[in-house]
């Protein structure tokens, strides 16, 4: 009964229009400036699901549509996505050749229609080394950003194949390189040369699937007093607009009357929310 009154034109309109004027309302305070997400889940909502694992990659890619819209329409800057680790490349190779396949497919399709792009301005930036990716995945990954290059109202960051080990690796390779002396080197030259290019501090991660760590991203940017990491209990492909809007409700909330930071550095949904 309740999904079918769900699925019903009128709810899903009115629901539509909730969002909407809750986001107005969001946008009018203190936003987040730059959220990172660490999407997690994907593999257990398909088992869980009893699915095909590609079935839940897809889903999660499906959901991060829907997440990026309502940061946007709230008012957010920047996005940046853990959408694919140096570590999975040793998971089994059909399903990274399937993770490949699925990326260029969906690429594929934002700059065929471009929509969302369109819609809210988005510049999209691959970060990582992709160096390890297929050819023709690099070339779809360059496209992508070709043909958004000259968009300024907000930036989507894909780590797509990334860890912050190799990040800082790799930005360290840029310093010794350009010659710079130990003496002149600070946070801001390291910052320069990592692959976000000094893209602004992370104000605020989310990690799905209630597992208590940062899986080596962007270790760098969300490191630091200012960020607030919160942790919730459900999947990636179950992390819904309704459960963002409330995070971002909660982030306004606390910058406004308490200063800056939320109670907790780390913010669990549940208390049954387990390891993986």
């Amino acid at each position: 009964m309740t999904d079918w009154i769900s699925s019903f034109p009128l709810t899903q309109h009115a629901a539509k229009f909730a969002k909407e004027q809750i986001c107005k309302v969001i946008s009018t305070g203190p936003v987040p400036r730059h959220i990172g997400f660490i999407m997690d889940g994907n593999r257990r909502y398909a088992r869980k699901n009893k699915m095909e694992l590609k079935e839940g990659h897809s889903a999660g890619f499906d959901s991060m549509a829907k997440i990026l819209e309502t940061c946007y329409d709230c008012g957010v800057e920047a996005v940046t996505v853990f959408a694919f680790s140096i570590e999975n490349f040793s998971r089994s190779r059909y399903e990274v050749k399937w993770l490949m396949d699925l990326g260029k497919a969906k690429f594929k399709q934002v700059i065929g229609n471009g929509e969302l792009c369109e819609k809210y301005g988005i510049r999209i930036r691959i970060l990582g080394n992709t160096s390890l990716l297929p050819k023709d995945l690099r070339e779809v990954l360059k496209n992508a950003e070709e043909m958004t290059k000259n968009n300024k109202r907000a930036i989507l960051n894909v780590c797509w194949p990334y860890t912050s080990r190799d990040d800082m690796t790799n930005a360290i390779r840029k310093i010794v390189a350009s010659g710079c002396s130990s003496e002149r080197i600070t946070e801001d030259t390291i910052s320069n040369n990592l692959y976000s290019g000094g893209l602004s501090r992370m104000d605020l991660l989310i990690r799905t699937s209630g597992v208590y760590r940062l899986s080596d991203f962007m270790l760098w940017e969300c490191v630091h007093p200012d960020c607030e990491i919160e942790i919730v209990s459900v999947l990636w492909p179950e992390f819904s607009p309704t459960k963002m809007v409330w995070i971002l409700l909660k982030w306004g909330f606390y910058r406004t009357y308490y200063g800056h930071r939320m109670a907790k550095l780390i913010n669990i949904d549940s208390e049954h929310a387990k390891e993986s």
